[in-house]
């Protein structure tokens, strides 16, 4: 076990939010740490707060008051109350005063700086439940390796407790960011949502050569791996994507099963707020449990352990 010298504790990154109590994302009871930024920018993304790296201000209309007050405190004269309530964001510098006076809680800030001593200090909280159940800490995202030094001492903070580590990535990001942080965690929670380079660009943003390449690496150098396919209509919710996909998880290393996660529209109500556009379609139809039973026995008839979740 590492000793609590063996991390840099001063290390400092930008997290979004800590949700405590998950039984879904690595074993027993776990405490989720969101790290924010991503390069990838999923249509269907349910945490679109997530996508940029920057601290943000959200703005929810139906809990304004229209008391004006951000309006006062606002030293960039960011704000407008002229029947829309918009948040100039080229103006805007996310210093949070507006925050600090929003009486209505309309106003949110999204992201925080802290040290790694500080949020290893958060997570003992649950350290009880970690031990009595088996669980730990996962880290997910945003793109954690967007992030890596700072995941890194994470890891190792968490180790010198004891505590089992979860991360969950896109592996889109550098093999240096790769190489430091992944041999660190137990388990690696790794998203695959297509082979297809092009249909991946045109949903995605980014290409995949990156992320199967990484993919390739991570399982050569992971403790243990589940792949996460989001099952996602009009872009690979038919039996070439799935069967291309499961065809290329067999020949990963380390894999003890793959989850399937049919697609939900939760977080759409979420971009609004912070003023993007949510690209899905809202009459979409979420996959049915007949169409997920039947991707999920394609990964059986690879061999491969296959859950659906949610």
């Amino acid at each position: 076990m590492l000793r609590e010298d063996r991390y840099n504790k001063n290390k400092e990154g930008t997290i979004f939010d800590i949700q405590r109590f998950s039984i879904n994302d690595g074993p027993g009871i776990r405490t989720i740490v969101f790290l924010k930024g991503c390069p990838l920018k999923c249509k269907w993304c349910s945490n679109p707060e997530s996508q940029s790296k920057d601290i943000q201000i959200t703005f929810n209309k139906s809990s304004c008051i229209n008391c004006g007050k951000c309006i006062d405190v606002c030293p960039q004269g960011a704000i407008s109350l002229d029947g829309n309530n918009k948040i100039d964001r080229d103006k805007c510098d996310n210093c949070g005063l507006c925050v600090d006076n929003c009486y209505s809680n309309a106003l949110v800030k999204i992201g925080r700086k802290i040290k790694v001593e500080e949020l290893l200090q958060e997570l003992k909280k649950d350290s009880v439940h970690f031990r009595r159940s088996g669980g730990g800490v996962t880290l997910s995202g945003g793109e954690l390796l967007g992030q890596a030094d700072f995941v890194a001492e994470i890891l190792k903070g968490c180790k010198s407790m004891g505590w089992h580590t979860t991360l969950e990535t896109t592996a889109f990001a550098k093999k240096e960011a790769v190489e430091k942080v992944i041999p660190l965690a137990d388990l690696v929670l790794l998203d695959i949502k297509h082979t297809n380079n092009d249909i991946h660009i045109n949903h995605i943003g980014v290409g995949n050569k990156i992320i199967l390449e990484n993919a390739k690496h991570i399982s050569m150098i992971s403790k243990e791996l589940i792949i996460r396919v989001p099952v996602i209509p009009h872009f690979n919710c038919d039996n070439e994507s799935i069967n291309a996909i499961a065809s290329f998880v067999k020949t990963l290393e380390n894999v003890i099963r793959v989850d399937l996660l049919a697609y939900h529209n939760l977080g759409s109500s979420k971009y609004q707020n912070i003023e993007m556009k949510y690209e899905m379609d809202s009459d979409i139809a979420i996959p049915t449990e007949n169409i997920m039973n039947e991707f999920k026995e394609v990964f059986e008839s690879f061999d491969m352990k296959c859950v659906i979740e949610g």
